[in-house]
């Protein structure tokens, strides 16, 4: 974001009706929503004695990662190192627990982990391979002890032990060596978040976390001590946290909801557990065709990989929304509409909120129709 642009969006903050003013494309947090979801996961965490450690990958933010911690939080996720990085600058005053939920390879990395884990009180780092786990093990001599744990794969096939055998190889490397301390296990069923249909959606994560549990069991029949058991997400949280097998929650989206968890029954009881709270708000900047207006929102403001923007509000009912370029957007307008004219916001509910919000530098938190506060996204590009 320019300085300009900053100067120009933070004058409005306070001010009645600011949120209309704000320059576009922007990246909208409904903060009345946002709270109700933050508070609605820890209450449902508390009330089944179940840990939460939220995922900072889906809102990159060290402001809603406190905020997270204030609700009760026992620690966050990083996707990446980077992210943990900026995490630990942020909140490390906070002893903020942090956990790196991917293997790290190569030596820099490595050599970047370790300078994190001196600066941090509690950091672990998940593993999934021997060479991996020796790596780690040379490098930490005569240096501050690292806190793994194993990673299973327990469906989804991006890394993880493939079976118990492997998870004690793991082990053994870890328990034999002064510089690792084994922590116990994660397994995240991202294959299971997206089901639509909740029995449905039972079914897989129940068979996902059977296979975490039995690699569980087997360290402990060993006599490796397992006293972490992490994954789920936000998809799965209300079948997970019933399981009595995982000690924490690794929860992401509960905290926006997007066009992808909007679509799918969150629990049996509850369909629509957690509300809308994130959204790209942009401008019609031509209207000169009957079928359809043009806006400054295109694939730069908006993740593809994914369904497309959910139009909330500024456009007739039926609209849809589709991409026009990298920097543009087309609002497709049902037959006989009026196109809205030149000028009108248009609101749009999050695709997939993790990928979008990386487009933006910030924040800008509404109450109503009040802006009232923005928040960088300081984790923003931390790919690596």
């Amino acid at each position: 974001m320019s300085r300009e642009r900053d100067a120009w969006d933070r004058a409005l903050i306070g001010e009645p009706g600011g949120r209309e003013k704000i320059e576009t494309p922007a990246l909208i947090l409904d903060l009345d929503a946002f709270e109700r979801n933050l508070h609605k996961m820890a209450e449902i965490a508390a009330a089944r004695k179940i840990a939460l450690r939220p995922h900072a990958k889906t809102h990159k933010c060290s402001t809603i990662g406190r905020l997270q911690m204030q609700a009760g939080a026992i620690g966050l996720c990083c996707a990446k190192l980077g992210e943990a990085e900026v995490m630990a600058r942020a909140l490390g005053g906070d002893g903020v627990p942090l956990l790196l939920a991917s293997p790290q390879i190569g030596s820099g990395k490595i050599g970047r982990l370790l300078a994190l884990n001196e600066r941090t009180d509690d950091l672990m780092v998940v593993l999934d391979d021997a060479a991996n786990a020796h790596e780690l093990a040379a490098a930490t001599a005569g240096r501050k002890p690292l806190q793994v744990l194993i990673d299973c794969d327990v469906g989804t096939h991006r890394f993880g032990v493939t079976s118990a055998e492997q998870a004690l190889e793991l082990a053994r490397i870890a328990e034999g060596c002064d510089t690792l301390r084994l922590m116990g296990v994660q397994g995240y069923a991202g294959h299971c978040q997206a089901i639509v249909d909740h029995e449905e959606r039972r079914r897989a994560t129940t068979l996902a976390i059977g296979i975490l549990a039995d690699v569980r069991d087997a360290l402990r029949d060993a006599g490796h001590a397992c006293p972490i058991v992490t994954g789920s997400g936000t998809g799965t949280h209300d079948a997970d946290s019933k399981l009595g097998v995982l000690t924490d929650l690794q929860v992401g989206s509960y905290i926006f909801s997007d066009v992808v968890y909007d679509g799918i029954e969150m629990a049996a009881d509850e369909p629509r557990r957690f509300e809308r709270a994130l959204f790209v708000q942009t401008r019609v900047v031509s209207a000169r065709q009957r079928a359809y207006v043009t806006t400054d929102a295109g694939s730069k403001s908006f993740s593809m990989d994914g369904p497309p923007p959910m139009i909330v509000a500024g456009a007739p009912a039926g609209s849809t929304y589709g991409r026009f370029g990298d920097e543009f957007g087309r609002v497709e307008l049902p037959d006989g509409a009026t196109p809205p004219p030149i000028g009108t916001l248009v609101t749009c509910l999050v695709p997939h909120c993790d990928p979008t919000l990386n487009l933006f530098d910030a924040f800008h938190c509404v109450r109503g129709g009040t802006l009232v506060d923005i928040w960088p996204i300081d984790a923003r590009g931390e790919s690596g």
